[in-house]
């Protein structure tokens, strides 16, 4: 056979070395002879087979796989090139067993199908681990044709071609693979043959493949090494072109573990040893391959075809049966219900006797009572059957409609024209160009003030809030009827048709009642003249047949016509007329909110026309005073120089060796009186700065250009937050050395509040940047103050000596919650209710698209044990700047996963840190536990059910989970009954608060005798 009279068997074990190549135990392993079917190709002499007695293991495989894969966790992390997975195959979405080759991204795998050999790009969500019990080698091994190599310099088109034409005659054949030796990386060396063919020979004959040389190199018979995932990756690139007869549509790059729910072995006789193997018809095609071999291609078609006809002739002899039994069947189906219907027709015989005894009274009684029913609805109001409320609803929209005002549209035009000068008085840095425009919107301005006079005349004689009213209780009305419209577009024919429909439903309804009182008058005449025919007493002779006759027709005709008004008054009405009546109620409904939305257009128009009138007419043709402001400046800076003055004095005083402490004492009364005065003009200042920012955002947009000196503009990009007029040296500040760890802090009292005084260092660039992050964060907290969740910021001020920020907070002495767990820790309810405090403070800031970033234990205070307010953060720092630092909290990272992977901040890591917060109150000192991400695992805790989902929520689902849905969470509701407070914290907690209020006294005095020179008290 070709192959061996180049390389014998010598040669393989002493001559001839190829590089990677294991030398095989001679009498073990040489030539011996495995049988073997192809189930993927790699190239023109690589390819991959499943030893023929492993179906049995492929079976089971796939059949476990089914069974595991579909409930298994998705692979997350790192994932291991050695470690076996699941992998969900694109073509038949069913499951193999993979391995990973190479990552291509963050969310896709290049995988290898163990079992096959195919090559397949998945996603993550597509792989997935399997049991310990699955992880064994896998049953497709990797087999290269003995003796041959691809030709160097081969084209990409040969290539493809060779792969296929290799494909041909081994994928899904039984070949015999004859062992030569073994690459390092298990890749057999083997001759393989499929009858008397020789395939290697055949690939070699078609110049597909090149024999080797007989060389001593290490790189004899083998090519350049190439990464496993590169060629894997071309061969998802370049697919395989499909055979010339195939009618399955697959390549060889798709698993062939199942073909229509068996093997691609014919295993339908197991027990049958002896019996050949027979392959699909499309893979025995003569157009597959032409090799001029001793085997017989015609007998294996006319063995193949025999094959077919009996499997066709089990099929019709199947298809047969299961007609049989289900005629079968139907025929015992249909005569049970033969004998049903005779014992129906049995039992209705019956009760037609019975029934004909009484049939007169029966129908008599039943008819009675329709009349009885009819009565009682005539005297129920129908009309809204007939859209009569639509029709009044129609009318009131008609006689007092509100339409749209002649003085609007010429008040909106010049209102128009206002806005546009006062957007460019806005823009304008240059005070010639700002005089100019402001010329110009006082023009406007003129005319503008004229046509609010006309506007706001003609609208205090309109009814408008009247006429609300009467629209929205005649919306409530039809509402309550109608329940909701549909959205349509306004048209006149809605209203034509449905005054079409309503004439013709009332004439229709008036033709039927006159006819049912027809009727029932026929039936009383008939009544009393039959009373004469059973009147023995009365002497004249009267003829029965002709009087009592016709009863059958009029008791017909009564009963139709009573039941045609009952079905008219009763039975809900058609599709159409539904249609009508729905659409005209919308078109009311339409008419009512457009008139509602022009009285609230009015209305606002109205309010902000009165607010325009009001402020103009007291600055017409020119801007508002900044007097005020201005002299509360000037005395602010005489209050700072006496306030510094008395300062210098006391220093020079306490510095004198003969100082009188009364005179001291004096001074100090004196201090605290001048900066007592100095926060309340500061305080009227900002009071000040708040009007002109009012006045400067509505009407007034020329004061920052006009008047620079008084920094407007400045005050106005803070948010209110930037003072000019507050420096460091006037604060009777004491230094925090046991905060100042990162930068200075320094405590003081403002108007009896404790304050703590925030210092950043800052050039130009951070500068801007300061300012501007502390007034988005305070702008958050001004829309619901006190219910913001948030630490409020008191003022900004920048030092005029050194390049320092000032940011003005509240001190909340020991009221962390690293400082609380410290001493008295929080129960569970406290620590509910504080987090529900912070919640809402992350929902605040993230509704202002604000990302804290550096939410820790040290940032979140619990004042009084109940209320929860998320601090601060560092603004010199970005926001990835602040998340960066690695804070921990009982030993748990308060860092979510994906900012360890390098993704950027989001609210879900916020909410992260929130979720481990809780948790850390949660469980008091309790270790955790940790997956390998570091994730704490929250199900070993015994916790409320609620506390529970939230924390599963927050840790595991943050993605889906917004603050907002948090502060809403089911443990967050208040209980209904008040809870049993718990003795023994009680006493624990109000003894710390007694300590803690000792040493705040002992602090006092310990300042007091500092100031004074007196002896220093260890505390």
């Amino acid at each position: 056979m070709w192959g061996q009279g180049h390389f014998s068997r010598a040669s393989v074990t002493e001559n001839v070395s190829f590089s990677g190549i294991v030398q095989m135990d001679e009498d073990i392993h040489y030539n011996k002879v495995e049988d073997v079917v192809g189930s993927h190709v790699e190239d023109a002499v690589t390819f991959w087979a499943q030893n023929i007695n492993r179906n049995k293991d492929i079976m089971k495989i796939g059949s476990s796989l089914s069974e595991v894969c579909p409930h298994a966790n998705s692979v997350f992390g790192n994932l291991d090139p050695k470690k076996i997975y699941g992998g969900l195959f694109s073509e038949d979405k069913c499951w193999y067993r993979c391995k990973v080759l190479k990552i291509i991204s963050d969310e896709k795998c290049l995988v290898r199908y163990v079992d096959y050999g195919n090559t397949e790009i998945l996603n993550r969500s597509d792989i997935v681990e399997i049991p310990l019990e699955l992880q064994f080698s896998s049953v497709a091994k990797k087999y290269r044709l003995w003796g041959l190599q691809i030709p160097s310099g081969q084209e990409v088109t040969q290539f493809d071609q060779g792969r296929t034409f290799l494909g041909s005659l081994i994928f899904e054949k039984e070949i015999k693979m004859r062992i030569k030796a073994t690459y390092q990386d298990g890749t057999i060396i083997a001759q393989a043959e499929y009858g008397s063919v020789d395939i290697g020979e055949e690939v070699a004959k078609k110049g597909f493949a090149e024999k080797c040389k007989l060389s001593s190199s290490p790189n004899t018979c083998e090519e350049k090494k190439s990464d496993p995932s590169q060629l894997a990756l071309r061969n998802l690139k370049n697919p395989i072109p499909l055979w010339g007869h195939r009618s399955n549509q697959s390549t060889f790059s798709r698993p062939k573990g199942r073909l229509n729910g068996r093997l691609t072995l014919d295993l339908k006789n197991e027990n049958d040893v002896g019996n050949p193997v027979t392959f699909p018809k499309e893979s025995l095609a003569v157009g597959d391959f032409n090799l001029g071999s001793n085997v017989s291609l015609a007998k294996i078609k006319q063995d193949q075809k025999l094959i077919e006809e009996n499997e066709k002739l089990k099929t019709e002899k199947e298809v047969l049966l299961e007609s049989y039994k289900a005629l079968e069947l139907k025929v015992e189906q249909i005569s049970q219900e033969l004998q049903q219907e005779k014992a129906a027709t049995v039992d209705l015989t019956k009760h037609l006797e019975s029934t004909l005894k009484t049939r007169v009274g029966t129908r008599m009684k039943n008819l009675a009572a329709k009349v009885e029913k009819l009565k009682e609805i005539r005297r129920v109001n129908i009309s809204v059957r007939f859209g009569n409320d639509l029709s009044d609803a129609i009318e009131v929209l008609d006689e007092g409609c509100i339409t749209t005002l002649t003085s609007l549209n010429e008040l909106e035009k010049i209102w128009a024209e206002y806005s546009l000068a006062q957007e460019q008085i806005q823009t304008c840095h240059n005070v010639n160009e700002g005089n100019v425009l402001i010329a110009k919107r006082n023009e406007v301005q003129q005319k503008l003030y004229m046509a609010v006079e006309v506007f706001i005349l003609e609208v205090d004689e309109l009814p408008l809030n009247q006429r609300l009213k009467t629209l929205q209780d005649l919306s409530t009305s039809l509402e309550a009827v109608y329940g909701q419209g549909k959205e349509g577009t306004n048209s006149e024919e809605i209203l034509k048709k449905f005054y079409e429909w309503k004439c013709d439903k009332r004439q229709e309804f008036t033709n039927v009642r006159s006819e049912t009182e027809a009727s029932l008058q026929h039936l009383v005449a008939w009544f009393q003249s039959t009373m004469k025919v059973f009147d023995l007493s009365l002497e004249e002779s009267l003829i029965s047949e002709d009087t009592i006759g016709n009863i059958d027709e009029i008791l017909e005709k009564t009963e139709s016509c009573i039941c045609r008004e009952l079905e008219i008054s009763l039975i809900e009405q058609g599709d159409a007329d539904k249609e009508i009546i729905l659409n005209t109620y919308s078109q009311v409904l339409q008419k009512i909110h457009s008139e509602e939305r022009l009285i609230a257009t009015v209305q606002s128009k109205y309010r902000n026309s009165a607010e325009f009138k009001k402020q103009i007419i007291e600055c017409l043709n020119k801007s508002p005073s900044v007097d005020h402001l201005l002299s509360i400046k000037k005395t602010l800076k005489g209050l700072k120089a006496r306030l510094r003055w008395k300062l210098v004095e006391k220093n020079n005083l306490e510095e004198s060796d003969d100082h009188d402490g009364s005179e001291i004492e004096k001074i100090k009364q004196e201090i605290t009186q001048l900066r007592n005065s100095v926060f309340q003009e500061i305080y009227h200042e900002r009071e000040e700065y708040e009007k002109l920012n009012s006045l400067a955002q509505k009407w007034f947009p020329e004061l920052p250009l006009l008047h620079p000196e008084i920094g407007l503009l400045k005050y106005m990009n803070s948010g209110g937050l930037l003072t000019m007029s507050l420096e460091r040296d006037i604060l009777d500040a004491e230094p925090m050395k046991e905060l100042s760890s990162k930068r200075p802090l320094v405590c003081s009292e403002v108007n009896g509040q404790t304050i703590l005084l925030k210092g950043y260092s800052v050039d130009v660039d951070t500068e801007a940047r300061v300012i501007q992050r502390a007034a988005t964060y305070h702008r958050a907290w001004r829309e619901a103050k006190e219910d913001s969740g948030l630490l409020p910021l008191i003022f900004l001020f920048l030092c005029k000596s050194d390049p320092m920020a000032y940011l003005m907070v509240p001190y909340y002495p020991r009221a962390n919650l690293s400082a609380v767990q410290a001493s008295v820790p929080l129960t569970s309810e406290e620590a509910l209710k504080v987090m529900k405090g912070v919640a809402q403070g992350l929902h605040t800031l993230h509704k202002a698209d604000i990302i804290h970033g550096a939410l820790h234990q040290n940032n979140v205070f619990a004042l009084n044990r109940e209320q929860g307010i998320v601090g601060d953060f560092d603004f010199t720092k970005s926001v990835s700047q602040r998340t960066s630092v690695n804070m921990m909290v009982g030993g748990l990272s308060l860092i979510s996963p994906e900012l360890k992977m390098g993704k950027p901040p989001s609210p879900s890591s916020d909410l992260y840190a929130y979720g481990c917060l809780l948790l850390w109150l949660s469980v008091q000192n309790q270790e955790f536990e940790t997956n390998e991400d570091g994730i704490p695992k929250v199900d070993q805790y015994h916790l409320d059910d609620n506390v529970k989902s939230l924390l599963c929520s927050l840790i595991y689902f943050r993605s889906s989970m917004t603050a907002e849905q948090v502060l809403n969470a089911e443990c967050f509701l208040l209980p209904k009954g008040k809870s049993i407070p718990n003795p023994e914290k009680e006493v624990e907690y109000t003894q710390y608060k007694k300590d803690d209020e000792l040493k705040m006294e002992n602090l006092d005095k310990y300042k007091e005798k500092t100031r004074n020179g007196e002896a220093n008290i260890d505390l």
